[in-house]
């Protein structure tokens, strides 16, 4: 399992529609170099809206790489982008573009160790609006929901840095509830 990338964003006006723009933390760009992680997560990242994003509990958001070409070939097909057109790490919202762990292998209460910081698995990241707009079509939270592909938040259980290129491990915490079972429960009636 390897950080693939690690990102941030400033808050900045995102575009919803023709009339309207919402400030928002969406739009994350790869760093360069150890980055620190406090307990409100990573240097250099800003979150708009911090009734459903941040905090303790939600410090980090991470993101299967896996999931991006499914992400390219729709946006493709909704003419968001060009066939082909790859996705830059950062382009889900997520702080850490992961490698080797989908969500459907992770639980709350697992620990993701680096060799500089550890990270628990709080919850999935439940898509809003704003994820339509950083996608480019208003079907992207739809399919998000339909196929589980959410990503998962982490709280910080030791501080530290993080860099893109290292490698983790997953230590198994209490294995009660996957964050696939939770996201799917909690979405079902919404699809």
């Amino acid at each position: 399992m390897q950080l693939l990338s690690l990102n941030t964003s400033t808050i900045q006006n995102l575009r919803i529609d023709a009339d309207r723009s919402v400030p928002s933390g969406i739009l994350k760009r790869a760093r360069e170099g150890r980055v620190a992680v406090g307990t409100l997560g990573v240097e250099g990242d800003a979150q708009a809206d911090l009734s459903v994003h941040g905090g303790p509990s939600k410090a980090v958001y991470a993101y299967p790489s896996e999931h991006y070409g499914f992400w390219q070939t729709v946006r493709a097909q909704a003419q968001a982008g060009a066939w082909g057109e790859a996705l830059p790490p950062g382009a889900m919202g997520e702080n850490l573009t992961l490698a080797g762990l989908l969500e459907n292998q992770v639980w709350i209460g697992d620990t993701l160790r680096f060799p500089d910081c550890e990270l628990v698995v709080s919850e999935p990241r439940y898509p809003c609006f704003k994820f339509n707009a950083a996608m480019g079509f208003n079907q992207a939270v739809k399919l998000m929901m339909q196929n589980g592909w959410c990503g998962f938040y982490l709280a910080v259980q030791r501080a530290g840095s993080l860099a893109a290129g290292e490698g983790f491990e997953l230590l198994p915490g209490p294995r009660e509830v996957g964050i696939s079972e939770l996201f799917r429960a909690k979405t079902r009636s919404k699809n």
